[in-house]
């Protein structure tokens, strides 16, 4: 499944951890705090469980979006802060 990870973490070691944790797990890093990715359920699960065991509810966030092809199909990219090449060229490669 095409999985949208986007966090906001205040702590660098945390957010390390939660970087390698997605690279790991088959996604792949499309803007500094947003990587995405086709993964199995079980990966999900688990960058899932993990984060939460990681974050601080209280000052952190992860979040989670699982998508389907067609809908990522009609994405718009705008503006300079996407790798244009990854996100428009290599990741829709990557998943279709």
């Amino acid at each position: 499944m095409l999985v949208w990870c986007i966090y906001d973490i205040s702590k660098t070691k945390i957010r390390n951890k939660i970087v390698k944790l997605a690279q790991e797990h088959g996604l792949y890093r499309v803007q500094n705090s947003v990587f995405l990715g086709n993964i199995e359920k079980n990966d999900l699960d688990e960058i899932a469980l993990q984060s939460e065991e990681l974050i601080n509810e209280e000052t952190d966030s992860v979040y989670i979006f699982p998508m389907c092809k067609k809908d990522f199909k009609s994405v718009i990219l705008q503006g300079q802060a996407f790798d244009k090449d990854l996100v428009s060229e290599k990741v829709k490669a990557l998943f279709f």
